[in-house]
């Protein structure tokens, strides 16, 4: 098995996108750092996370995976009805509030 960036959640099956260009930090300052897909996939996971670019990642990448995380919800990988709030991607749950 390919050996995936340190942001892939070890249940996430997908491979990683390109280098390691991102740090997703939680509340607690504790964070990994992921390519662009899997940095993503982990922020949509934390509640109040943020995004930071490494220093040699490509122009834009922290923005991307923003913008990304904003649209997949939280640990998208796992199967089931989702219709709570917390199960719901961002993009989503302003849609229900009418936003």
């Amino acid at each position: 098995m390919d050996r995936r960036c340190p942001a892939a959640h070890p249940d996430d099956p997908t491979p990683c996108v390109g280098p390691v260009a991102v740090t997703v930090l939680d509340v607690h300052n504790a964070g990994a750092d992921g390519c662009e897909h899997h940095g993503a996939r982990l922020l949509a996971s934390l509640e109040r996370g943020r995004v930071y670019a490494l220093p040699d990642a490509s122009t834009g990448a922290a923005i991307r995976v923003y913008k990304a995380a904003s649209g997949i919800r939280p640990f998208c990988w796992v199967d089931g009805p989702r219709t709570e709030p917390s199960q719901l991607s961002e993009i989503e749950n302003r849609a229900r509030q009418g936003r």
